[in-house]
């Protein structure tokens, strides 16, 4: 068992920026990939970014290229999101999750067996 944590979330205005965070206690951080995913009110979670065992690789959804970082640092044992230029539509819950296909990029929840309670993100217009 894995337990995973996020930090980071709260209220922003729109064009603001936060940083999350999401750490995991138990086994070798550098064996999982880590996922950020978010889930709108009345919506269906959905994939927001992934990154590979050691950061060299990573993968995040066309809404958000070119405004979302995904980010690791094995040594402290922490993966990050870091989130520019927010908008509204931004406004979800956002969830950490551990996969252990830590060579690949997945994208599928199924992928990802160990996920944190999640962090509240809300984007005020």
């Amino acid at each position: 068992q894995v337990n995973v944590g996020e930090s980071g979330g709260g209220l922003v205005q729109a064009g603001g920026s936060l940083r999350l965070s999401c750490g995991a206690a138990e086994g070798t951080f550098s064996s999982y990939a880590i996922g950020w995913f978010r889930q709108a009110p009345g919506k269906e979670r959905e994939f927001v970014a992934t990154i590979n065992w050691n950061g060299g690789s990573t993968d995040v959804t066309d809404s958000v290229k070119g405004r979302f970082t995904i980010s690791r640092d094995n040594a402290k044992r922490q993966a990050y999101l870091q989130m520019n230029s927010l908008k509204p539509e931004d406004t979800a819950v956002y969830t950490c999750a551990i996969s252990l296909r830590f060579w690949e990029l997945p994208r599928s929840e199924s992928d990802y067996p160990y996920w944190g309670q999640g962090t509240q993100v809300t984007v005020s217009s």
